[in-house]
């Protein structure tokens, strides 16, 4: 089974488009299938019956596995199933049968734009990692790039005379604008801090770290959490809730949904719909606490 999950991996890579972690996702969901069907003695994709599909469906419900896992497992063997079709190595979708658990919505948490200006005036001193930091948080927030965008962001991403940025994903690229005080930040830290932090060293990243190597995920999510702790946040603050807190604000204040989506990347724009749902509970709420008869 194994060199069939791996032709499946290198057609979504070149046909699919898709990311790094999205084939690493898929490629985790079905290295688990092929190891409960050798389990039962089957090596090959020919050798698997809708039954099979159904026992390993099974086997993570006992697992108590959350019913959104369950949903990914079987939307990841769907995929695989309808490639093997294609490919003629299977004579039916086997896959027909399976169906995903329902899973309860869980609205995104996001901040209250006093929140995030409390979180964005943390870094007000002079130094060259304060400076940094005040840029890209600002940037985070002007975009609603995800975190491994902004520190894979190289300085000629970054178009300061226009006010937009370049973000690339696998291939794929979005215009993303951004506002004077993203701008400002940037003019601040690209004026010799980034330089003095490279150290003669020669790079393209645009955010670089206090060793002048580029920024790594868990150091950018140490330093969000440590400003959300000194801005007095007590909800649970990561780079997504930035991200997240983005697209909620532009929609409560009247962006269309069209245009977030292209901004955030998505591609299906049910998606970007979780965010006029968002829009909608802050309406009900401020309702229910200034209306007389709330």
């Amino acid at each position: 089974m194994k060199k069939s999950i791996e032709l499946f991996i290198i057609n979504l890579h070149n046909v699919k488009n898709t990311s790094l972690n999205t084939e690493l996702s898929y490629r985790r969901d079905l290295e688990k299938v092929a190891r409960f069907m050798e389990a039962r003695g089957i090596q090959e994709v020919s050798q698997m019956t809708g039954a099979d599909l159904a026992a390993y469906v099974d086997s993570l419900k006992e697992q108590q596995f959350k019913a959104a896992t369950i949903s990914r497992n079987i939307a990841s063997i769907k995929a695989f199933v309808h490639f093997l079709v294609d490919e003629k190595l299977l004579k039916e979708d086997i896959s027909v049968h399976l169906k995903s658990p329902k899973i309860e919505k869980h609205l995104p948490s996001i901040m209250t734009s006093a929140e995030v200006i409390r979180l964005l005036e943390q870094p007000s001193g002079d130094s060259p990692k304060e400076i940094r930091d005040k840029a890209m948080l600002e940037l985070l927030y002007a975009t609603g790039i995800r975190v491994s965008e902004l520190i894979s962001l190289k300085v000629s991403d970054i178009n300061l005379n226009m006010n937009f940025m370049v973000c690339r994903d696998r291939g794929r690229e979005r215009i993303i604008p951004f506002g004077n005080a993203a701008k400002k930040a940037l003019v601040r830290y690209l004026d010799g801090i980034r330089s003095a932090m490279l150290e003669k060293q020669e790079s393209d990243i645009l955010f670089v770290n206090c060793s002048g190597t580029p920024m790594s995920r868990q150091g950018f999510w140490k330093l969000i959490k440590s400003y959300a702790k000194k801005a007095g946040i007590q909800s649970d603050i990561t780079p997504h809730t930035l991200r997240h807190s983005f697209a909620a604000h532009l929609v409560e204040n009247g962006a269309d949904l069209k245009s977030v989506q292209e901004m955030m990347g998505h591609s299906d724009i049910s998606t970007t719909q979780i965010y006029a749902s968002l829009s909608h509970t802050h309406l009900r709420d401020v309702y229910a606490k200034a209306h007389p008869r709330g």
